[in-house]
């Protein structure tokens, strides 16, 4: 079974930056996995922001392009997010499914985080 943790969310200014960290315990050696990270504000649907496969490639959406970057090493995924708006204030949460391709659809995660909080100041 697979677990996912989440860490490094906070309160900043606008402006600021905040390094998330997903802990994902319970992957096999046998099988690709897609990973991304999620959010989602009070009353909004919930938003793909990056995602990257095994084979390293990457997606975005557009609002995060050049703010945003996602990167991992075998066990842990991270989002350093630098430049950051009041608008990307939400929760976030890490997920994880099998497959290729850095989809930033939710249906395509299988396991999710329970999420941190990230909150932006004007």
């Amino acid at each position: 079974q697979m677990r996912l943790v989440e860490s490094g969310g906070g309160s900043v200014q606008a402006g600021g930056s905040l390094r998330l960290s997903c802990a994902i315990s319970g992957k096999t050696t046998t099988t690709y996995y897609r990973m991304a990270w999620f959010r989602q504000a009070p009353g909004e649907e919930r938003e793909g922001v990056a995602g990257i496969d095994d084979f390293g490639r990457i997606n975005y959406r557009d609002s995060v392009k050049e703010r945003f970057t996602i990167s991992k090493d075998k066990n842990t995924l991270y989002l350093q997010m630098n430049s950051l708006k009041p608008e990307d204030t939400a929760m976030y949460y890490c997920a994880t499914g099998y497959g290729l391709s850095p989809s930033l659809r939710p249906p395509d995660y299988n396991y999710w985080g329970q999420g941190t909080q990230v909150t932006v100041s004007s």
